[in-house]
């Protein structure tokens, strides 16, 4: 069997569009958020926010999608985009071993903010920068090293450096051409689970293409944001220490 890499992520970084990437690839077999779909909408879903009416699943569960991804992964090699804090409660070292992990973070000011403007309700968990962490102190404690960890402001500045050196990371060859495509993503290729209510910029997009870094004020935000991101800022912190560099020429 293949290890499964896997990208953990948080919401709002630039994460849809790293795996609409590896998707143009074509040498991969790929999955959008495959345990976040059995978190929100599986038979058992865990999610905080759930209601009465929230929509399930049957047959959908965390257990069963693991089994989907090991099935593909014994076909051939698979790249999963997920968030750790869907199976946080999940973590053993025989899972951990499934995966050849690495890491996409972004800014909590840019992630919380964005995610306010769409979900005013959400939750604390549904951040999962507190599991993201726990998750690489895990990794680095047993491997000894710290697993590839990407910043979504590098990436946006200099995608074509940044996706090599994360190729050279985990272990595969870079393929230049895979960082454009046509506008215009068919959601019915792939499972865009939540309708792809996130992504309507990357529909509209032709490739990861170099972009100035945005900054956010956060002395501006609500009050709600601003006590989250102050929750949130030292595990980012954490994982932003140990991130690939930019090449200085």
């Amino acid at each position: 069997m293949h290890k499964i890499l896997a990208l953990w992520a948080v919401p709002r970084s630039t994460s849809t569009a790293f795996e609409w990437m590896m998707r143009q690839r074509g040498d991969m077999t790929c999955f959008h958020e495959p345990f976040g779909e059995a978190w929100y909408q599986g038979e058992d879903p865990l999610w905080p926010r759930l209601t009465a009416d929230s929509v399930r699943t049957p047959g959908l569960t965390l257990q069963s999608v693991l089994e989907t991804l090991k099935a593909a992964a014994a076909d051939g090699p698979v790249f999963s985009k997920d968030f750790p804090h869907y199976i946080d409660h999940m973590w053993s070292d025989d899972l951990l071993d499934l995966f050849n992990h690495s890491f996409l973070i972004r800014d909590p000011a840019k992630t919380i903010t964005s995610m306010y403007a769409k979900w005013p309700d959400f939750h604390p968990k549904e951040t999962g920068f507190s599991e993201q962490r726990h998750l690489f102190d895990m990794l680095c404690e047993k491997d000894g090293k710290a697993p590839p960890v990407l910043d979504s402001d590098d990436l946006l500045e200099a995608p074509h450096e940044m996706v090599k050196t994360w190729c050279e990371a985990v272990g595969i060859v870079f393929m230049p051409e895979a960082l454009s495509w046509e506008p215009g993503a068919d959601t019915a290729q792939y499972s865009w689970w939540d309708g792809g209510s996130f992504h309507a910029n990357l529909r509209n997009s032709d490739g990861l293409k170099p972009q100035a870094r945005k900054y956010i004020d956060i002395a501006t935000a609500p009050d709600r944001v601003k006590e989250i991101y102050e929750q949130v800022l030292p595990h980012y912190e954490a994982l932003h220490r140990h991130r690939m560099q930019r090449t200085v020429s």
